[in-house]
C-alpha cells in the first residue's frame, strides 16, 4: 500500500499550530517599562487646576 501525505490537512494543521503560538506570544507580551517621575505628574495636575 502506499502512502500519500494530505497536504491539504497538514497546512491547515500548521494554520492552527502557528496561529496558537503567536496568540500565546502576544499574551505574554510585557510592555516595555518606563521610567516615571510620579511627583513630576503630580505637579502637571495640581498646576493645571
Amino acid at each position: 500500500m502506499a502512502v500519500t501525505t494530505l497536504k491539504r490537512k497538514l497546512r491547515r494543521k500548521r494554520q492552527a499550530q502557528n496561529a496558537r503560538v503567536q496568540k500565546i506570544k502576544l499574551l505574554s507580551a510585557q510592555p516595555v517599562l518606563k521610567n516615571v517621575d510620579v511627583e513630576e505628574i503630580k505637579k502637571e495636575f495640581s498646576s493645571s487646576k
